[in-house]
């Protein structure tokens, strides 16, 4: 028996302090978005263009450095600082970071440690500073989601209260990052809340709202990309056969998503059982395929195209600069290697830049085919590259709503929802036939800890005691011999003393195993008085509670907690009686 717990008790704030401090969680995103794309221009400065700068503007190609051939080893420097870090201060800062979020809502009550913002914020920036093929919005989430855990534990906070504040932190991370409030919040609801209700959904959108501002104050109010689908309408559903383009890219982004996923962890097995020497080796061997890659794009086609996150790329498909088919296709297979070698090999940062890159060349790439294909039909590329960014984001992550309502909010154009919706339905549906897991929860899957695929309404918050207890009570006294017990089975037994005072109960599925009990046995001999008293207006999980904190195996149901004279009880509840009646829910869902 383990000795009584010396951790201080939870505290419980009302919803206005709680509400004050998801908007603290909304600045520090927003202010952690503004300081990490900072750190990561310092980093992709001096490792590439050899100067000390915080000037960096992603969407534009990063002109050729000093270093000539020997920027092959920029990554792998850079490499090197992210396996110090990681391997000494934080192992968590390792990988797309979201995993972790989730892995800290669902298994360790909302703890993640402090130090796991800096050391992710560092690695991170090292990562995609130095070429890496990754992306900041992970590394973003994990750190908003990591100073709202921390406050909740300095709080002392309930664990749900601590997980609504990461979901905030989560929520604000990639609002401000894509300038996308109710995105945030539809992401945060998708993948890491537990409970979509008043009392958390208040504090997400307070968290997200609060850092899109805060990121519009020092980024503008423009969305990450411009797309000229905020000048000219590319969504024009002229001809109803322009939806069916739309279906056959929601196929092909769904392919993709599965291809991305089975990808990122092939090659992360591959280091893990193929490469020797260790973490320093894995990493650096991985990174000196993405310099030669970097390289050799530079060489022959005047940029690095799948550097860092990726964006200067994207803004040139959705810009209708005039790439061949063929090379499209290229950036395709090349970008999907690039980030597979780096997140497999051990590197920081996240997958969402990688699959919208995904998302964008592939969409482009069927775009231009049909566009050749059907000339008399109105098909932009840009617009199927736009929809081919939402459905591999879709597919991939699992966040399927954020993904639409996210292009949505970078378009400001409301003909986008049709085919968006189309295309990003049909993605999702098809990966989680090839592969059920999402890029996000795989990793936990493969580790041991799955997690919920979807959020339901849990009925016993609303289930009462009254609704599950056995009201069928016989009250007998304490002399009472056993082989004179009533006959019928499913009553329960109150037991009193000569006082009339409650001594114990007897649940009547409990009197088979009495059957060979001595002629002269008294139900005072087989009393079970560890039991917990409840009201009939209390929940089924108030019951479980009260039963756990007190290791009982009954609930006795009071009119009054105070008065325990048999006329005031009314029913018992047993653990059978509650695994009945989740049973009984799980059939709504189809469980």
């Amino acid at each position: 028996m383990t000795g009584e717990s010396t951790a201080p008790a939870a505290r419980r704030v009302g919803p206005a302090i709680l509400w004050a401090l998801s908007l603290l969680v909304g600045i520090v995103a927003g202010l952690g978005a503004v300081l990490f794309r900072a750190l990561i221009a310092i980093f992709h400065n001096l490792f590439f263009l050899g100067g000390l700068s915080a000037a960096y503007d992603a969407n534009t190609h990063t002109p050729a450095g000093p270093w000539g051939p020997f920027v092959i080893l920029v990554p792998v420097v850079g490499a090197l600082g992210v396996v110090f870090l990681v391997k000494n201060f934080a192992p968590e800062a390792k990988g797309h970071g979201v995993p972790e979020v989730i892995d800290a809502v669902f298994y360790h009550k909302g703890v993640i440690r402090p130090v796991v913002s800096v050391i992710k914020a560092l690695a991170s920036a090292l990562s995609i500073g130095s070429g890496g093929s990754v992306g900041r919005e992970g590394p973003i989430i994990q750190i908003g989601s990591s100073f709202g855990s921390t406050m909740g534990q300095l709080l002392r906070l309930p664990t749900w209260q601590v997980v609504t504040l990461i979901a905030a932190g989560a929520g604000g991370g990639i609002a401000a990052t894509f300038n996308t409030p109710v995105g945030g919040v539809l992401f945060a609801v998708e993948i890491v809340m537990h409970e979509v209700s008043a009392r958390t959904l208040v504090p997400v959108v307070t968290a997200t709202a609060t850092a899109t501002y805060v990121g519009q104050l020092f980024f503008g109010p423009h969305p990450s990309f411009s797309i000229p689908a905020l000048e000219t309408t590319y969504f024009q559903l002229t001809d109803p056969k322009v939806l069916v383009a739309y279906a056959i890219l929601g196929l092909i982004a769904g392919l993709v998503s599965a291809l991305f996923i089975y990808s990122i962890y092939g090659f992360e097995r591959f280091f893990e059982n193929r490469v020797k020497g260790g973490y320093y080796v894995q990493h650096a061997a991985g990174m000196l395929t993405v310099g030669l890659m970097l390289y050799f794009f530079m060489r022959f086609s005047g940029h690095y195209y799948v550097e860092g996150v990726g964006y200067a790329t994207i803004q040139d498909v959705l810009a209708s600069v005039q790439f061949p088919t063929y090379f499209l296709i290229l950036l395709f297979v090349a970008k999907l290697l690039a980030t597979s070698l780096t997140l497999g090999s051990g590197a920081s940062g996240g997958v969402f830049s990688p699959a919208l890159f995904l998302g964008a060349t592939a969409g482009g790439a069927y775009g231009v085919v049909l566009h050749r294909l059907f000339p008399t039909l109105d098909i932009s590329a840009p617009a199927f590259a736009v929809a081919g960014m939402a459905g591999v984001v879709g597919g991939a992550t699992g966040a399927a709503m954020a993904a639409i309502v996210m292009i949505f909010e970078m378009t400001r154009d409301y003909t986008v929802i049709i085919p968006m919706t189309l295309t990003v339905a049909i993605s999702y549906g098809l990966r989680r036939s090839v592969i059920r897991d999402s890029i996000y929860t795989r990793k936990l899957v493969l580790r041991g800890d799955p997690v919920p695929e979807s959020l339901r309404a849990d009925l016993q918050f609303t289930r009462r005691a009254a609704s599950i207890m056995n009201s069928k009570l016989e009250i007998l006294p304490a002399s009472t011999r056993l082989q004179n017990l009533p006959s019928n089975r499913n009553d329960a037994f109150v037991v009193i003393d000569g006082a009339g005072a409650v001594e114990g109960v007897v649940p009547g599925e409990n009197l088979a195993a009495l059957s060979h009990a001595s002629p002269t046995a008294v139900i005072g001999d087989v009393v079970q008085s560890n039991y917990v008293v409840v009201t009939p207006g209390d929940s089924v999980w108030e019951v479980v509670a009260a039963m756990r904190s007190t290791d009982s195996a009954i609930a006795l149901v009071a009119a009054h907690k105070g008065d325990l004279s048999a006329g005031n009880v009314q029913g018992i509840i047993t653990r059978k009686a509650i695994m009945d009646a989740l049973a009984g829910d799980m059939e709504v869902f189809g469980v």
